[in-house]
């Protein structure tokens, strides 16, 4: 079972980072990092980096996809780019299953796999997945749909990973890889969804975004 996890310039790291601690330990599962180029790729705020193990061309095929998101300059600089998004594509022709974390939805609707399909992403960008690429958007932290599998913001990524270990494996192996990373979340504060942060929360939240990203 070959995963892969694509990287592209100005991804969000725990996109990525969150579905690989789960995924990466599910039974005969191997996970290889994409990317344009093999070697370091910068997240959003330029000071990390994540090693691309893999070019696209040399990855022409895997059994699960999973897209990060990212913050504007990330993700729209990937969503013009052809090349990323027909290896999207192709990989999802012959996948058993294909994911995205947070804004990475953007990137499936972009190459054309969310029109008409049921699915979730960051909570800012709801109204363009919908309006922009005719996605059913809902509101919810995992939304399975065939063989997509979209998650809602950033953290949601383990939620999504944890998910799709039940789909590979079984709900046992899940469980137990639920307690492996002690995933056990007990936020200090209850403003995790911009429903119940509010409106100044949420222009603050985004503003910190934005500003971490340069």
């Amino acid at each position: 079972m070959r995963i892969a996890i694509l990287l592209y310039d100005g991804f969000t790291a725990l996109d990525a980072v969150g579905p690989y601690e789960v995924l990466c330990r599910v039974p005969n599962a191997s996970v290889v990092t994409v990317a344009k180029r093999p070697g370091p790729v910068r997240t959003d705020t330029k000071v990390l980096a994540l090693t691309a193990d893999r070019s696209l061309r040399q990855v022409p095929a895997a059994d699960v996809l999973v897209v990060p998101g990212a913050g504007d300059r990330g993700v729209l600089g990937a969503m013009d780019d052809a090349e990323t998004l027909e290896w999207i594509r192709r990989i999802h022709r012959g996948s058993t299953w294909t994911t995205s974390v947070c804004t990475g939805s953007l990137l499936l609707a972009a190459a054309g796999l969310l029109r008409g399909v049921r699915a979730t992403t960051y909570w800012a960008s709801r109204s363009y997945l919908e309006s922009q690429f005719g996605a059913v958007v809902v509101p919810e932290r995992v939304v399975e749909a065939g063989k997509i599998i979209t998650a809602a913001g950033v953290s949601a990524g383990i939620d999504m990973a944890l998910h799709l270990a039940a789909r590979l494996a079984d709900e046992q192996v899940a469980q137990a890889l639920q307690l492996a990373v002690e995933y056990d979340p007990q936020p200090p504060y209850d403003t995790g969804s911009p429903e119940k942060a509010g409106p100044e929360l949420q222009q603050l939240a985004l503003k910190l975004l934005a500003d971490a990203a340069g």
